[in-house]
């Protein structure tokens, strides 16, 4: 009972702490520089650990793939299939997934720190709005951000399967991307794209939340940062089984 009680109260505490960023995080003036700030570092800077990982995705899928394919002689649906894939499903959870550990465990330790050395009490006695600038920045930041580098991770996923491709065989960049944009829809697309911003939305909230409520002592920030990754990553899971039974209902229709 004492694990279910705890999951309770936990879930009621972030549900404050989301609601009060609407409250309050959202209010003018807002904080346009440290936002601007905290883009780059949550977009610009994780750029190359999730292009790196998509550019691999996309090759080891094609590859894997292929014999497959070719046993039912449908070879020539391997560019289509691998870009629904990629754009559905495969690009947005690993993204965003990689993102859980990057920067939900780096918002974790750096507001946990700043909760241990007690900084946020020293902006709070010096009239500065810790929650504006601390909490409110980075959700907005990692809400705005993570959508783009799904696009990115999506667009280097699907060259890597094109130069895997032309491993065995060899196929023309405008073959290759005609066929995958021939099989693509906007309702491929745009649900795809929507339920990134839910996923950036709950990275940097619970990043926020675990740090923000940080124990006291090097330890607290540490089980903070470790707590981050975890349930972040885990909520993004939940996240998209409700995104693809929405989905579901519009392909329906």
């Amino acid at each position: 009972m004492s694990k279910i009680y705890q999951f309770l109260s936990e879930t009621t505490d972030v549900s404050r702490f989301a609601i009060r960023f609407f409250k309050d995080g959202l209010k003018p003036p807002f904080e346009t520089e440290e936002i601007i700030k905290q883009s780059f570092v949550i977009g610009y800077k994780s750029l190359p650990l999730v292009g790196i990982t998509s550019f691999i995705m996309g090759l080891v899928l094609t590859i894997q793939s292929r014999p497959t394919l070719v046993e039912f002689g449908a070879e020539s649906w391997l560019p289509s299939m691998v870009a629904i894939s990629i754009i559905r499903e495969i690009g947005p959870v690993i993204t965003a997934l990689i993102c859980a550990g990057k920067i939900g465990s780096s918002i974790g330790a750096e507001l946990g720190s700043m909760k241990v050395t007690e900084q946020i009490d020293a902006m709070e006695v010096s009239g500065t709005n810790p929650f504006k600038f601390l909490v409110a920045t980075r959700i907005i930041a990692t809400t705005l951000m993570l959508p783009l580098l799904v696009i990115l991770s999506d667009a280097i996923g699907i060259f890597g399967s094109y130069l895997a491709v032309n491993i065995k065989d060899t196929v023309s960049f405008t073959l290759f991307f005609n066929q995958v944009f021939d099989s693509l829809s906007f309702s491929d697309v745009i649900p795809a794209i929507i339920k990134t911003f839910f996923f950036g939305f709950a990275i940097g909230l619970i990043g926020c939340y675990k740090g923000y409520h940080s124990d006291k002592g090097t330890q607290g920030v540490g089980r903070s940062a470790n707590s981050a990754v975890v349930v972040a990553s885990l909520l993004v899971f939940v996240l998209d089984l409700i995104a693809v039974q929405i989905a579901d209902l519009f392909y329906e229709l």
